[in-house]
């Protein structure tokens, strides 16, 4: 049997930059490989849970520009994170929710309204071939994902195996006897509290004494943009200077997401989902992760205001988010019963 005779994924056009992700390549930064994974993980989450997936599964992450595809059997599939027109057959296809799309039916991604990635999951998620444990895509590296690499018209990309127990059979009759394009699950909240990337709660890092008290003072009272540069790798800031007491010399150190590392332009950098293992310049704060997901949906240009919290006030917010996603995978869990 070859390989284009497996349940697949067609692209027709690839979007901008859309890349297959899971929660990244974990236990490896001691050997230099980055962890990678979804840059809004609240969305990855989300998608997955409304089709009945473990948080792990493997997404197509979609930048600025979603794809349009086609599936080669009727295909469950939810999309969450930034706020798109998507249709099917020319009918609107809703965010938020469970929708079972008919096979040879083209899913097409359109005008973007606010947000920078989308996160299409499908039931059981994309079988691309696990690199180290991961199905993440690695750029700079070439592998992980679909070849190593963002995903180009003609592609094919494995669909998991169908699950026979999967709970979808209400959907299934309605898709059947109706003739539609899709059918949808009731809609559920999977938007973030707030989507603005103004307010990013910090504890503040190591070396946070090391920086002069108007360079403290700048990081919390005057705002930053978000560089043209900025990647997946970090979001390059640009306003205040941020110097030192004096020269430090720092071996290098490893790195997590959220990390706001300052290079010796005093302009600081948000380590995201690419990040480098292990890193030496000197660490001002690290971000609240509740606060990863809306950052990561922040465009180039978009102002960001840093505000200090205590450790224990950071873990009850990431806590108080999990609650969150605890309700969407219950809701979505009887939407699909």
């Amino acid at each position: 049997m070859t390989r284009s005779s497996f349940a697949h994924m067609q692209v027709l056009q690839p979007g901008m930059f859309s890349v297959v992700q899971d929660l990244g390549r974990l236990g490896h930064q001691h050997h230099g490989v980055p962890v990678t994974g979804a840059m809004d993980e609240w969305s990855h989450r989300a998608a997955n849970m409304l089709v009945g997936n473990g948080d792990d599964a493997a997404v197509l992450e979609c930048t600025l520009t979603g794809p349009a595809v086609q599936f080669t059997r009727d295909t469950l599939l939810a999309v969450c994170g930034a706020q798109v027109r998507i249709t099917a057959g020319d009918r609107p296809v809703p965010m938020g929710c469970a929708v079972l799309l008919r096979r040879g039916v083209t899913l097409a991604f359109g005008e973007r309204s606010s947000g920078a990635r989308m996160y299409l999951a499908v039931r059981g998620g994309f079988a691309t071939t696990p690199v180290l444990g991961s199905r993440s895509t690695y750029l700079p590296g070439n592998f992980g994902g679909h070849e190593g690499r963002a995903l180009r018209k003609s592609d094919r990309v494995p669909l998991a195996a169908s699950d026979p127990d999967a709970p979808t059979l209400a959907l299934e009759r309605i898709l059947v006897q109706s003739g539609l394009p899709f059918v949808a699950a009731a809609r559920i909240d999977t938007e973030l509290p707030d989507g603005s990337p103004e307010g990013v709660r910090f504890i503040p890092g190591p070396q946070w004494n090391a920086f002069s008290a108007e360079a403290r003072e700048r990081f919390v009272s005057q705002p930053f943009a978000i560089s043209s540069r900025s990647n997946r790798m970090g979001y390059r800031l640009e306003g205040p200077g941020l110097q030192l007491t004096q020269p430090l010399e720092m071996i290098s150190e490893a790195t997590s997401f959220g990390t706001v590392q300052v290079p010796p332009d005093g302009q600081p950098i948000v380590l995201m989902a690419d990040r480098q293992s292990a890193g030496g310049y000197p660490k001002i704060a690290y971000v609240a992760s509740a606060d990863l997901p809306r950052l990561a949906q922040a465009l180039p240009g978009a102002s960001i205001r840093f505000t200090p919290v205590a450790q224990q006030a950071a873990e009850q917010a990431w806590l108080d988010l999990e609650d969150r996603l605890a309700l969407v995978r219950e809701m979505a869990a009887h939407a699909l019963a």
